[in-house]
């Protein structure tokens, strides 16, 4: 049951640790100072279940996410209304900071490369994984039990790490103090046998009807990221279920609100309500996720009429007949500023020659240059959306006030 308190709250309850033996790799070569730290048992944590607890938030934090729930969804409606395709241009720009958040950066032209296989940036390729996790995350909203969230982290790893993909983890993981063991660590998520059941209580824990969806959400989104389920690409996919759960909870219907954007202008902060969640205090992540949504959306509305004055800026530069594949072209290069003549006849429906006609048109205004210098196979990009997405991310990364 929620409950609002205006006095002080009753503490959610902390994360507490239990003894684990540890056996050291013997083929891993270390110092003697390292293989003394290694020896003996390591602490894990020991989590609460979630699933049927009282939940207790303060007035203040309840009026934060009601505030943030508000403009969430007016910020979704608003965009969802404009005929031009800003859910792909969210969606990936959510992917790409969120991405970031693990400190994985890739420029905007990098990323649209690497979505036709051409990028050179390792890290571009892991962004467009995390675009698909996000989409694996909307699709399977509607039931989110363990098989969806193993498909999230599925879609976000199966080219990069398959290895680690399909199941949940069956070895121990630890945050920071090397790779040598987890004693040094900054946080030992449970022991890997605690996982499944843990897993369990959180998906039902989703289920609930009974909390504010934000705050609903941020209290997911802290347990998984806590219980830490996966080998790899816990923070990733623990915030793309974040966004399932926005969907699920109908707070958006049309966009992904670029929250993990606002996270980024504070990742400290961010980190450290990870923190108080697991020593009891749940009020600092719902808030931050709630701070999060007014700078990610703030950023998105500035992207969004960006976009918007460069598509009016080629209707005068290269005009174009109503229905025409030159009016089409200009809402596939906002979602897909990088091209090759093939995607373009495949997705406005016309023939190759006609596309490669239309594109030379753009190039002709000045609206599309060629990415390589090939005769055959050429790619060509739009920097006016690509420079305009990069600002999106330079901004996302500007320290709050």
């Amino acid at each position: 049951m929620s409950q609002v308190n205006s006095a002080q709250p009753p503490a959610w309850p902390a994360i507490t640790t239990e003894p684990h033996p540890w056996a050291r790799d013997p083929t891993v070569v270390t110092s003697r100072r390292q293989s003394l730290r290694a020896r003996g048992d390591y602490q894990a944590a020991v989590l609460p279940l979630i699933a049927d607890l009282d939940v207790h938030l303060d007035a203040e934090t309840l009026a934060a996410a009601d505030d943030a729930s508000a403009e969430l969804a007016r910020f979704d409606s608003e965009v969802g209304s404009i005929t031009a395709p800003f859910a792909s241009v969210l969606l990936r720009t959510e992917s790409a900071s969120s991405s970031e958040v693990e400190k994985l950066t890739s420029s905007a032209k990098q990323v649209a490369l690497a979505e036709l296989d051409a990028a050179k940036s390792g890290n571009a390729r892991l962004v467009v994984g995390n675009v698909r996790a996000m989409q694996a995350a909307l699709e399977l909203s509607e039931s989110i039990n363990e098989d969806a969230i193993i498909a999230m982290q599925r879609a976000l790893l199966y080219e990069s790490a398959p290895e680690y993909t399909g199941k949940f983890r069956e070895e121990p993981v630890w945050i920071g103090g090397g790779s040598i063991s987890p004693h040094a660590a900054s946080f030992v998520p449970p022991h890997n046998d605690r996982v499944p059941s843990l897993m369990a209580d959180l998906v039902q824990f989703c289920a609930r009807t009974d909390l504010p969806v934000l705050a609903h959400a941020a209290l997911a989104h802290a347990q998984f990221e806590t219980i830490h389920p996966f080998s790899d690409g816990n923070g990733r996919t623990g915030r793309a279920l974040l966004h399932s759960m926005l969907r699920h909870g109908r707070l958006t219907r049309n966009v992904t609100v670029p929250v993990s954007a606002g996270l980024l202008s504070d990742t400290d902060g961010y980190f450290r309500a990870l923190t108080s969640y697991r020593n009891g205090d749940p009020s600092p992540i719902i808030l931050a996720f709630a701070d999060a949504v007014f700078a990610g959306i703030n950023n998105g509305r500035t992207l969004v009429e960006e976009l918007q004055a460069i598509a009016a800026g080629w209707a005068n530069t290269a005009p174009a007949r109503r229905g025409s594949a030159g009016v089409a072209i200009r809402e596939l290069l906002l979602r897909q500023p990088v091209i090759t003549a093939q995607i373009v006849a495949d997705e406005l429906g016309v023939s190759f020659v006609s596309a490669t006609a239309t594109i030379e048109r753009l190039v002709a205004a000045g609206a599309l240059v060629q990415t390589n210098d090939y005769k055959r196979n050429r790619i060509w990009h739009t920097p006016e959306v690509l420079a305009a997405l990069d600002r999106f991310g330079a901004r996302a990364r500007r320290q709050r006030p």
